[in-house]
């Protein structure tokens, strides 16, 4: 039986350093801390790779260098959420900027955008800014930016905010909860 393997001495190489130096052991590299500047397109994603060729190890022995990969991590937004090259943002809206309409100054990535919201704005509505979203990473255009309507409902009312509210819901036709108590008070006070 026959076996055949690396020389284990020059390690397959077919030379031997009869007095490596301290610093690289024979192997004519060493290891150094390097900085670089990396230019990031724009449009790029959590998951992209940028290749950086000729900047990565350099081969034992005087061979050449390798290339370094960087993986980017993109930080989220907290006004944005990133659906591709599309934008989405959820804009709150109390109850009459939605029943009257508003015009509202709304901040984009290229600065401040007229918002016009008509009167009788559904929730769940969206306004599409076209062209405001993320750049395309191979430069051919631009996301668009989704403006979704979320109504906020009050969850407390002063007296007069009541009396308004209820006098809307008797002109429109609307049954709500008695006036003066509120259905638990009155269950509450009858056990008293």
């Amino acid at each position: 039986m026959v076996t055949a393997g690396p020389c284990t001495t020059c390690n397959a190489s077919g030379q031997i350093i009869p007095e490596p130096c301290d610093t690289c052991g024979g192997e004519g590299r060493k290891v150094v801390g390097k900085t670089y500047t990396v230019d990031i397109p724009a449009g790029v994603d959590t998951g992209s790779t940028l290749r950086l060729t000729g900047r990565g190890a350099v081969g034992a022995r005087g061979g050449g260098a390798g290339d370094l990969y960087v993986h980017l991590q993109v930080r989220s937004d907290d006004r944005f959420e990133r659906v591709g090259n599309d934008l989405l943002h959820e804009l709150q809206l109390s109850m009459p900027q939605a029943a009257l309409g508003t015009h509202l100054n709304f901040e984009t990535l290229d600065g401040d955008e007229n918002l016009l919201v008509p009167s009788g704005t559904q929730p769940g509505k969206v306004f599409r800014l076209r062209g405001r979203g993320v750049p395309s990473v191979d430069g051919r255009g631009r996301g668009d930016l989704l403006v979704r309507i979320a109504v906020d409902v009050p969850t407390k009312l002063s007296d007069d905010q009541d009396q308004l509210l209820r006098q809307y819901a008797a002109a429109m036709g609307d049954e709500v909860s008695p006036t003066d108590e509120s259905f638990f008070a009155k269950i509450k006070s009858a056990f008293k």
